[in-house]
């Protein structure tokens, strides 16, 4: 596979920041937390959307490669080790940047793009990929599994229905930003401009 290191016109475009007073609430895991990676896989019968380096991981060493991985080297604000990095940046083919705290447009189109293929996709980000989870919930089909790491407890498995997708819709919209271009991008009525 080959890397999509395209840069658009706006490619540090800032759609959405994460306000202050939104970060205790993103404290609380959104679904059910799972130790082990064997066990959460047993659970899953749609499409898998990793984010994170170290919930990349343990699915690799299970043996399932996400359908979609957003990965940025860094897990706790640590980079990773060395073996875990070579593991989850392994046919990584989309780069994007978005800083810490933000969605950017470059990586709102990159989970996009990758949603939209049917080979699995790495998406490496430089800055941070963690926020990336609640739009994810939004865009992932019916019966996805959304999984992110919860910090010291387990990777948190959000099965995706509609009830999800309206409670991170009004999460959301609660950012600072350009809440309609971010809604656009994401929903596919404004790929470009």
């Amino acid at each position: 596979m080959t890397r999509d290191t395209r840069d658009d016109a706006s490619d540090d475009e800032q759609l959405l920041v994460l306000p202050d007073d939104l970060r205790h609430e993103l404290k609380e895991p959104l679904g059910p937390i799972e130790t082990d990676a064997d066990r959460l896989l047993e659970t899953v019968d749609g499409p898998l959307i990793a984010v994170g380096d170290v919930v990349t991981y343990h699915f690799l060493q299970a043996g399932r490669r996400p359908d979609v991985a957003l990965v940025d080297g860094r897990t706790k604000r640590e980079a990773v080790t060395e073996e875990i990095r070579e593991a989850v940046t392994e046919g990584a083919s989309i780069d994007v940047k978005n800083p810490p705290a933000e969605l950017g447009a470059p990586v709102v189109r990159a989970f996009r793009r990758a949603l939209a293929t049917d080979d699995p996709t790495t998406i490496l980000v430089e800055g941070e990929e963690d926020l990336v989870a609640l739009p994810a919930i939004v865009a992932a089909p019916d019966g996805a599994s959304v999984v992110y790491g919860q910090p010291n407890e387990g990777m948190v498995h959000v099965k995706i229905t509609d009830e999800h997708r309206a409670e991170m819709r009004e999460l959301l919209e609660r950012f600072e930003g350009n809440t309609e271009r971010f809604w656009a991008l994401l929903e596919g009525s404004s790929d470009e401009g």
